[in-house]
């Protein structure tokens, strides 16, 4: 049984876009620790305030390697893959609408708790911070779709000599 650490795909870019799904969705816990705060516990309004300053900035953090992350994914990996398989339908047009749909849940978050936070509601509070719920769920079988699919048609259908590439293209940082 492989465990969660090891990494399953075998092509060298293939490989960094999984270890980065892998860094993105530790990040992704750390966040969706304080979602679950609000989810399960009934906190007041000066709490609710504190975790909401927590949350936003560690997902204001977070947004930085995801932008590197999908940046590569939609300038290198997806032109590249949909000359093999497609790029106007199919599962990278659905990838792509993933990648606009977790923007606006992360955007929508960030717009209405910019500024003074003591302004918001606890409702309001909670109600921005579904947002990011949502964004995490999109986020979760998002990385799941393209590692089960995308990933997987990559390995076997592009040839060595894309992927070597596209290996080159995709090792940069995104930290």
């Amino acid at each position: 049984m492989m465990n969660k650490s090891e990494l399953r795909f075998t092509k060298p870019a293939i490989r960094i876009l999984e270890n980065e799904h892998r860094y993105l969705s530790y990040l992704m816990e750390e966040w969706h620790a304080i979602v679950l705060l609000f989810e399960r516990e009934k906190m007041s309004l000066e709490e609710g305030r504190r975790q909401l300053d927590k949350l936003r900035t560690q997902i204001t953090n977070f947004m930085k390697p995801l932008k590197k992350h999908t940046d590569k994914e939609d300038r290198y990996f997806l032109p590249l893959l949909g000359n093999y398989i497609g790029l106007e339908q199919g599962p990278i047009v659905g990838i792509q609408e993933e990648h606009r749909e977790i923007d606006g849940y992360i955007g929508h978050f960030l717009h209405y708790t910019e500024g003074n936070t003591d302004l918001l509601s606890l409702g309001e509070i909670q109600a921005a911070v579904k947002d990011a719920g949502e964004a995490f769920e999109v986020l979760t079988v998002h990385f799941m779709k393209e590692e089960n699919v995308l990933f997987e048609m990559a390995e076997t259908q592009i040839t060595e000599a894309d992927h070597k590439k596209l290996s080159e293209k995709l090792n940069t940082l995104i930290t």
